[in-house]
């Protein structure tokens, strides 16, 4: 991928560019989910490092968490010049790191793509591509000039994940 400023979305964290030279990163995506909010056409792109679910109830709700990380980042790549219409959501991630107990309960990383995905139908957004499941971490980069995103598994090579030219559709 072409390298321009990379920003680092680091574990609860959002980073959001209109800098056509920007790429923007998400490393170490395990059970995490790293959510991409593309507008190709307004070259604006965000992407959230979702580590859990939902915030407790007893919590302040903050970007580790999908039911307020998935509404922040629209709202930042809206502020941007985002047109809600055109916005292509990618997810990478939601691997099974770890097993806890026997009963063959779901995962947290299977629990956090369905928990990005309740919120981003809430938004009425759907993912046009993702990378989720399987065991193995991954690393995820958006370029913000074309919206281009790729991924490369732990000990793998990179992927080319999405990148259809503006004004074509991936049908959902």
């Amino acid at each position: 991928m072409a390298t321009g400023t990379e920003h680092l979305a680091r574990m609860g964290e959002q980073v959001v560019s209109a800098d056509a030279s920007d790429v923007l990163a998400c490393v170490g995506l395990g059970s995490c989910i790293g959510l991409a909010l593309i507008d190709r056409r307004a070259t604006v792109a965000g992407l959230a490092h979702i580590m859990l679910p939902a915030a407790p109830a007893s919590g302040t709700p903050n970007g580790k968490h999908a039911d307020h990380a998935v509404p922040a980042l629209l709202e930042a790549v809206l502020e941007l010049g985002a047109a809600r219409h055109r916005i292509d959501a990618v997810l990478v991630g939601g691997a099974s790191m770890f097993s806890f107990g026997t009963d063959g309960g779901q995962q947290v990383g299977a629990r956090n793509a369905e928990a990005v995905h309740a919120e981003l139908a809430k938004l009425r957004l759907h993912p046009r591509a993702e990378a989720t499941g399987g065991t193995r971490g991954r690393t995820m980069r958006v370029r913000v000039a074309d919206g281009r995103v790729v991924y490369k598994e732990a000990g793998g090579t990179e992927v080319e994940l999405f990148s259809t030219p503006v004004g074509l559709r991936v049908a959902a």
